[in-house]
């Protein structure tokens, strides 16, 4: 079990104050790793720092708003002068925007795929640039989605910048690959977070996501953990270029 023991490795997860990023941290803390949490809510982000400290790894928080994605280059200096290099990037951070495509405006696209795919991009690049000359073989994980694969009605700007981060993960996957570096997904199904609060706070639309999931539930953190840990460690070291979707067999029917 050596090869998913994370000891030693340091990792940063964005959007890690709640939900799947906070639950993605706490995994990585698991398994040995110490933590950088990124986040908007500094408030957050302490409550989870001391959950990962309880669990004996270092931690550090750095607030940061990923809707200005020309900040993603002070972002990464911050990250590393807070302890270092970083093996480890899990892009959690998201956001989402509900309304018919004939509503949305340009400023509102704009604003969510800021969030959701430019940063992410050029996150990973600023610190990928920074393992590459340290020869640091890392871990890059983007957060996708089942709108990676499938549409879905009223979130079409969101549909458009999760299927997007996969031709991001793709092409850096080649990219890198000489690197030793790998890219990969982790791709949710169904999970009760803010960013699903308004359609799962809905009995009928609750009653058709669980209707249309196999396995007859909603997915939780601990669903995550096993597969963050995997795509963080040494274990995954010859999977790039992927995406593992966590979502009770939606996909599969």
């Amino acid at each position: 079990m050596s090869d998913f023991d994370l000891s030693g490795r340091r990792a940063v997860v964005t959007g890690g104050g709640r939900g799947l990023g906070r639950a993605m941290a706490v995994a990585l803390a698991r398994a040995g790793a110490d933590l950088v949490l990124v986040s908007r809510s500094a408030e957050q982000l302490e409550m989870v720092a001391d959950e990962v400290q309880a669990l004996g790894r270092r931690t550090c928080c750095v607030p940061a708003d990923l809707g200005d994605p020309r900040a993603t280059a002070d972002l990464a200096d911050r990250i590393d002068a807070a302890g270092g290099p970083v093996q480890i990037v899990v892009h959690s951070a998201g956001t989402q925007l509900r309304k018919p495509a004939v509503d949305v405006t340009v400023d509102e696209w704009d604003a969510l795929m800021a969030v959701n795919l430019t940063s992410p991009y050029f996150l990973s690049c600023r610190l990928g640039e920074r393992m590459h000359a340290a020869g640091i073989e890392g871990r890059h994980i983007f957060v996708t989605s089942l709108t990676s694969n499938i549409g879905i009605p009223n979130i079409s700007p969101y549909c458009a910048s999760k299927s997007g981060l996969m031709g991001v993960v793709r092409a850096l996957a080649v990219e890198w690959a000489t690197t030793g570096s790998t890219v990969n997904a982790v791709q949710p199904g169904y999970f009760h977070t803010d960013l699903t609060e308004a359609l799962l706070s809905d009995p009928p639309r609750r009653d058709w996501v669980l209707g249309r999931t196999p396995m007859a539930r909603l997915g939780t953190g601990d669903d995550l953990a096993g597969t963050v840990v995997f795509l963080a460690s040494a274990a995954s070291r010859y999977i790039t270029g992927q995406a593992i979707a966590v979502d009770g067999g939606w996909l599969a029917s």
